[in-house]
């Protein structure tokens, strides 16, 4: 099995070959492709290469698959004696991304 933990708007992520992933909004068109350079684990299957911090010549590439928000948080603030409330949402945006392959250069 090959995989690789890729880094994106500061979080890791396990991209496999044909599955997708859900990273933070990237202000691509849908059906463009993106190149995820910063890998840090390159697993293929026993031959493992691990990162200092990133593994070098390393792509993950892959296709922009939707745009999608998340579910809608509610935060209510509340202070009873005070007479404070406060209610407001916030709803995330992320991006599918599709693999389409784990390359070195």
């Amino acid at each position: 099995m090959q995989y690789a933990i890729v880094e994106s708007g500061g979080k890791q992520y396990k991209a496999v070959v044909g599955n997708t992933i859900e990273v933070d909004y990237m202000p691509v068109e849908i059906g463009q492709k993106v190149e995820l350079k910063s890998v840090l684990l390159m697993v293929n299957d026993e031959k493992v290469e691990v990162g200092k911090p990133l593994v070098k010549g390393a792509v993950v590439k892959t296709t922009i698959a939707s745009h999608d928000k998340g579910p809608k948080l509610t935060i209510f603030k509340y202070s009873p004696k005070k007479r404070i409330r406060v209610k407001t949402g916030h709803r995330q945006v992320y991006t599918q991304l599709t693999v389409d392959s784990i390359e070195m250069e």
